[in-house]
């Protein structure tokens, strides 16, 4: 495999294993396991509600900047950053 091949494959499973966090935190804490995580309070509210108002947008905005993250050491190491 080329370079660029290894550079792909390994941004692909960054960025699956990212969206499969925000998945599981956006409709699993959100909407299937919201029953369950009601019984816990945050905030004076009901823990499968704040995750599906405001937890995974939360969590989205963090994913971000840890593929940014991510992103930059990747292109450091296979050298195509922005020099």
């Amino acid at each position: 495999m080329t370079n660029l091949q290894n550079y792909w494959k390994r941004n692909v499973r960054y960025l699956l294993i990212l969206l499969s966090i925000w998945f599981i935190v956006s409709y699993g804490f959100g909407v299937l396991f919201a029953d369950t995580l009601n019984s816990i309070q945050l905030g004076g509210f009901k823990l499968g509600f704040w995750f599906a108002q405001q937890g995974s947008i939360y969590v989205f905005v963090i994913l971000i900047f840890v593929y940014v993250w991510l992103m930059n050491k990747l292109d450091k190491e296979f050298d195509v950053d922005e020099k």
